[in-house]
């Protein structure tokens, strides 16, 4: 299971940060964390980079259990001939989650995938939330665990993101949210709802 993210990606001006904290500071309880080995490692969704580091994490205060933001710096494997690797600047949302998922891959479904599916069934599908099972491609390394972790209050926090473009990776207990595209605070802030919705309703 694994997810490639295009790599060429606009460079987030350094005035964007401090706009991102404040943003996500009027709206949630957030603190500075200190050194968390969050094991980024794990996720195939940087396959495509030689080092990714956090270059900053920040806790999202729920009422049960906390969880993050994180800006990264990536530096991919890889860049078009001609042109120089520059380290990129990203945004992710990360949360401990209650149940072992195995391993997990959602991003919304496209016509793609729904040609791929008619041929070779791989995703997992929802017989009782068939508008989740159109909106999003699934795909899961334990169906037992999937299903089991996947409930209907699980389906519907992720029904209700509002962005656009965005891959959820959940490694057993650990679920991490959002794209290769520049950081910015509307993103940040997104990306902050899921994870926050998603601790307090997913307990």
């Amino acid at each position: 299971m694994s997810s490639s993210f295009d790599t060429a990606q606009i460079i987030t001006p350094a005035t964007e940060i401090p706009a991102v904290l404040t943003n996500l500071m009027q709206r949630f309880r957030v603190e500075q964390t200190g050194h968390i080995d969050f094991h980024l490692e794990q996720f195939s969704i940087f396959k495509n980079y030689s080092e990714v580091s956090v270059a900053g994490s920040y806790a999202v205060k729920n009422k049960n259990n906390d969880s993050y933001i994180l800006l990264t710096d990536a530096i991919p494997k890889h860049a078009d001939h001609g042109k120089t690797i520059n380290t990129q600047q990203h945004i992710w949302a990360l949360a401990y989650l209650k149940h072992d998922f195995g391993r997990v891959l959602i991003r919304r479904e496209t016509l793609v995938d729904k040609i791929k599916e008619l041929i070779h069934p791989v995703e997992l599908d929802f017989a009782e939330d068939k508008a989740f099972s159109d909106t999003f491609y699934m795909l899961v390394s334990d169906r037992q665990k999937a299903i089991s972790g996947a409930d209907r209050n699980f389906r519907n926090v992720i029904m209700d993101i509002r962005l656009d473009d965005f891959v959820i990776e959940i490694v057993e207990h650990t679920l991490i949210i959002g794209n290769t595209h520049a950081v910015s605070a509307e993103k940040a802030m997104h990306l902050a709802e899921f994870v926050s919705r998603l601790c307090t309703t997913c307990d």
